[in-house]
C-alpha cells in the first residue's frame, strides 16, 4: 500500500485544530474534504499527530543518566516534574528547564531532558498541568487542561521552577530553559518574569507583548519555523523590541519546515536536518550562557 500524501493544507488544519478553533469533529470533516473520504483521512489523521510509541531515543534506563521523578515547590502548591542528571556527574552542572508543548509533560518531552542531561546539565521537565491534576494521557485533554490553565499562575510556576534549580545543591546555581510550541511561548513569558534566568531557547513560540521586552534579562535563542505563519506573525514586532531595548538575542528562522519540526514522534512535521541544526544551536547557546 502506498504511503499516504499529506499536504501543506492538511497540516495546516491540524495546526488549526491543535492551536486554533477547530474541535475533532470539525477537524475530521475537513481532513476528509482535503483527503477525498473518510477512510483517507482515518489513515492521514495519525501521521499528522504525534506518536508516543517513537517517543524515546535515548533510554529512560540509560545508564549514563540519573532520573527521577520530584515533587518541588510551585508559585502556589507543589509541583511535580522529571529530573535528569549525568550520573557520573563529580561536581555541579548549570540546570535547564524543557518545557513541554501543549500536550503536557510526555515521553517525547523526556526523552528531550535525557538528551540534555547528556550534554552535561541538570535537567529539569515540570509538569505544569501539576494544578489541574498533572497530564493525563489523552493529548485532546492534555490540550483542553493546558488551556484552563490559570495563565499567571503558570508563569510564576515557571519562575518558582528557576529559583527551585537555583537553589539545588547539584546544580551552579545558574538556570536556563528550553520550550517547544506552547512552552516556547512560556520560555519568553518567563524571561520576562524572571530576572534569575540566564538564557531561554524559545522553539516556535508566540512572544510577549512587545511593552514587557525591558524586563528581560535573559539572553535568547529564538527558532522558528519558515512555514509557521501564525506564530511568525509576531517576529518582526519581537525583534524590533529587542534590538530597540539593547537585549542579548539571536534569531534563526528555518524555511520550508513546519511548526513543531523539531517533534521526532510527529512524521508529517519533523524535520530532521533543521531539527539537528537547531539542537546544535541550542547546546552551543545554553552552554555559552548559562554560567
Amino acid at each position: 500500500m502506498d504511503k499516504p500524501i499529506i499536504t501543506q493544507a492538511m497540516i495546516n488544519a491540524y495546526d488549526e485544530y491543535t492551536h486554533l478553533s477547530l474541535d475533532r469533529r470539525s477537524f475530521m470533516q475537513k481532513l476528509t474534504v482535503l483527503t477525498g473520504s473518510a477512510a483517507s483521512a482515518a489513515a492521514i489523521a495519525p501521521l499528522l499527530a504525534a506518536n508516543s510509541a517513537q517517543a524515546e531515543i535515548i533510554a529512560e534506563a540509560d545508564p549514563r543518566l540519573k532520573v527521577e521523578d520530584i515533587t518541588y515547590p510551585g508559585a502556589g502548591g507543589d509541583m511535580k516534574g522529571y529530573l535528569v542528571r549525568p550520573a557520573d556527574a563529580s561536581g555541579k552542572l548549570p540546570a535547564v528547564i524543557v518545557i513541554h508543548e501543549n500536550r503536557g509533560l510526555n515521553p517525547h518531552i523526556k526523552d528531550v531532558a535525557r538528551r540534555m542531561a547528556l550534554e552535561g546539565f541538570v535537567a529539569l521537565a515540570p509538569d505544569f498541568l501539576s494544578p489541574a491534576g498533572g497530564t493525563p494521557a489523552d493529548e485532546d485533554k492534555a490540550r483542553e487542561m493546558i488551556g484552563a490553565l490559570d495563565a499567571k499562575q503558570t508563569v510564576d510556576n515557571a519562575a518558582a521552577t528557576v529559583t527551585y534549580l537555583e537553589g539545588n545543591d547539584i546544580t551552579t546555581g545558574k538556570a536556563g530553559a528550553i520550550g517547544f510550541c506552547w512552552g516556547g511561548g512560556l520560555v519568553n513569558k518567563l524571561a520576562v518574569a524572571s530576572p534569575d534566568l540566564k538564557a531561554g531557547v524559545a522553539y516556535y513560540g508566540a512572544q510577549p507583548p512587545t511593552e514587557d521586552v525591558p524586563k528581560i534579562k535573559a539572553a535568547l535563542l529564538l527558532q522558528y519555523a519558515g512555514l509557521d505563519d501564525r506564530i511568525n506573525a509576531g517576529i518582526d514586532a519581537y525583534k524590533k523590541a529587542l534590538t530597540d531595548n539593547g537585549k542579548d538575542f539571536t534569531i534563526h528562522i528555518y524555511d520550508g519546515v513546519n511548526h513543531a519540526f523539531n517533534n521526532d514522534t510527529s512524521a508529517a512535521r519533523y524535520d530532521k536536518a533543521a531539527a539537528d541544526l537547531a539542537w546544535g544551536r541550542t547546546v552551543e547557546f545554553l552552554k555559552a550562557k548559562v554560567v
